[in-house]
């Protein structure tokens, strides 16, 4: 019994104990000690900026980095106290996105990175893990980018997952299992899910087409064929025109001059069309004939899909057209339920306050455009009724000097 209950004890607090192996809210200044910008792109690298923004729900609570300056490609990495491995553990990566710019194009994802990564020299080719988060590029383009390396390709997920495409913070969430399967969530629910080996081309097919295999030359396909009892009726063909019976010839015709009159052409009521036979089953009819597949002798089992032995460091690597995008409550951990509960006190504890403050100043906004419309409209008026009485007293004037005129000719 006192074993059981050992074990019991054991066994509660490894599950309320997970292990988190990155952290990062940008709650203070000291952020800039463990980050290093890339210098990579020279004068085109962009510059962070540590911020909650424009609007925010906790202006302490919801700092982060917000990228600055437009046009311009943006790098900048941290280093994990030490580099992990996910082997025979559930590999967890979450952070918040806002993209306070209303961003037209640009990216706002998150890559982890081997521990070798040249963080000074950090740039869209420099070897990643894992690559996740959202993308958007013009109306076209609105998706989650989940990018595995493997084998030292980058594999793109074949399902399309379409990203939050608002001004207001975002949290996302990739969940990677030892039991090869995956799930992404955004703002905590599940946006999709499935296997590894489904949704990524990691490894070849199981089954290919028997290259062995041909299809029967008598294999009839055709469900259905002409009725070889239907005859065309003898009275079936009939011109589709025919001369019209109530044409006249002009009387000024001259078939000298004009050549032989021919009544014009109508539709013929009697024309059928083109005669078909009618349709019946086939009763030779075997079905769409299916290429038999085989086992693929070069497909490999790989049950570590989801593994990597070397995760040393987390990073944005990007390009924006237009910036004001903000990084925050970035999280690597290998439980889901604490990522959970992080992104309910981090990012839900905010997000209607968020909101609450930019409907305010847009209705703020609203209304002193509102006002400036108003003053200007009655700026334009006073200006309309100005030139009006200027008009008027010229023209009072012109009056008043053709009135001395008669008056001097009158003398005259």
């Amino acid at each position: 019994m006192r074993t059981f209950l050992l074990l019991v004890a054991v066994f509660g607090v490894a599950l309320s104990d997970p292990t988190v192996y990155f952290q990062e809210g940008f709650s203070s200044a000291g952020w800039t000690d463990r980050w290093v910008e890339s210098t990579a792109k020279g004068a085109d690298q962009g510059k962070f900026e540590w911020t909650a923004g424009k609007f925010y729900g906790d202006e302490d609570l919801d700092k982060g980095i917000q990228t600055s300056q437009d046009a311009k490609f943006y790098g900048i990495s941290s280093k994990l106290e030490k580099p992990i491995s996910n082997e025979g553990k559930t590999l967890v990566i979450q952070f918040t996105v806002k993209h306070e710019q209303n961003i037209d194009c640009g990216g706002g994802y998150m890559k982890l990175y081997p521990s070798d990564v040249d963080q000074k020299n950090l740039h869209g080719d420099s070897p990643y893990l894992i690559m996740f988060g959202p993308d958007i590029c013009g109306p076209g383009t609105k998706k989650v980018h989940v990018i595995f390396t493997y084998k030292g390709k980058n594999l793109l997920t074949k399902k399309e997952i379409r990203c939050k495409d608002d001004v207001f913070t975002h949290l996302y969430t990739l969940i990677v299992r030892p039991d090869n399967t995956y799930e992404v969530k955004i703002d905590n629910v599940k946006a999709e899910s499935g296997t590894l080996e489904d949704d990524w081309d990691f490894l070849v097919p199981k089954k290919i087409k028997d290259p062995e295999a041909k299809k029967p030359d008598d294999w009839d396909e055709n469900e259905k064929i002409d009725d070889p009892a239907d005859k065309k009726p003898e009275d079936w063909d009939k011109p589709e025109h025919i001369p019209d019976p109530d044409a006249k010839k002009p009387d000024d015709w001259d078939d000298e001059m004009d050549g032989e009159w021919e009544p014009p052409q109508i539709d013929n009521p009697d024309y059928k069309g083109e005669w078909k036979p009618k349709q019946i089953d086939n009763p030779a009819y075997k079905g769409k004939w299916v290429h038999p597949e085989i086992d693929n002798p070069e497909y490999v089992e790989d049950k570590d899909l989801y593994k990597y032995t070397d995760i040393g460091a987390v990073g944005f690597d990007l390009w924006q057209v237009k910036s004001g995008t903000i990084f925050d409550n970035i999280l690597i951990t290998d439980d889901e339920s604490k990522a959970e509960e992080v992104g309910k006190e981090l990012w839900e504890k905010t997000k209607d306050a968020e909101k609450t403050m930019k409907d305010k100043q847009d209705e703020e906004e609203r209304k002193l455009r509102e006002e400036e419309d108003k003053k200007r409209k009655e700026e334009e008026d006073k200006n309309k009724k100005e030139g009006g009485d200027e008009e008027e007293e010229e023209e009072d004037d012109d009056a008043g000097e053709e009135d001395k005129d008669e008056h001097d000719h009158d003398e005259l």
